[in-house]
């Protein structure tokens, strides 16, 4: 796999876990923005191949690579058990993020961000019908894929389901609801929020299976926010709250 943009390729070269084939740049080695970045990888015995911009466009299928790029290794995904072992491990109560079907790469990319810095435990995909770990997406995290935890699943009701037998609570982002999410208590739960597509949100089915609904409350003119932010918002709440307990 092909990643590129600086703090991806920063992120992976400071990540004791990762394996970086090579590294791809244009231009003088000895640009400020690369410089540091090239002399880890020096360090570390990584090759550096020098291209034209447009030999490294084509290679990453995009312009916006901001000069460097990295061969790694295909992305390799977690099982579901291991997130929630690794919660179980830090003595946290679950945080998981559930996704119906995302389709947009930098949706995903940000979502996966927002979960990293708000100490979310882990993400959960569909294989079918919805956007996976690529490129654009390890950009668009700003290498946080390096750091959570992410599950490909087969059928995402049925990982609902498994859940809800180990006493996870199953919160549903739903516009439509009449409960907002600041008025919901998740303080002593162990919760999976899970966020709907960009435009048809959560499936009907999936929605069935959610403990409780959750909205966010709006006062603007815009009918909703973009999935991502959502998704934001509703982590920090539930982080919000667990963080305080803990604390206090």
């Amino acid at each position: 796999m092909i990643i590129y943009g600086k703090n991806p390729v920063s992120e992976l070269l400071i990540n004791p876990s990762s394996e970086i084939e090579e590294i791809f740049i244009y231009g003088d080695r000895s640009r400020n923005d690369t410089s540091e970045v090239l002399k880890t990888a020096k360090s570390k015995g990584i090759k550096i191949s020098t291209l034209s911009k447009e030999e490294l466009s084509k290679l990453c299928q995009t312009n916006s690579h901001q000069g460097i790029a990295a061969r790694i290794k295909d992305f390799e995904y977690h099982k579901l058990a291991d997130i929630i072992a690794r919660a179980k491990e830090k003595g946290d109560q679950l945080c998981l993020v559930l996704l119906d079907h995302i389709e947009d790469p930098q949706n995903l990319g940000a979502i996966i961000r927002t979960v990293d810095v708000l100490g979310g435990h882990g993400v959960v995909i569909p294989k079918d019908r919805a956007a996976s770990v690529t490129p654009a997406v390890i950009k668009a995290s700003a290498g946080a894929v390096n750091h959570v935890l992410i599950s490909r699943v087969v059928n995402l009701g049925a990982v609902i389901r498994d859940l809800k037998k180990q006493g996870v609570w199953i919160v549903g982002a739903d516009s439509s609801s009449t409960k907002s999410v600041h008025q919901e208590d998740f303080k002593n739960l162990d919760i999976a929020l899970v966020i709907g597509n960009e435009g048809k949100g959560l499936g009907h089915k999936i929605k069935s299976e959610c403990d409780f609904l959750v909205s966010i409350p709006q006062t603007g003119k815009v009918s909703s926010l973009n999935a991502s932010v959502a998704a934001g918002i509703m982590i920090y709440e539930i982080m919000r709250q667990k963080i305080t307990t803990s604390n206090g």
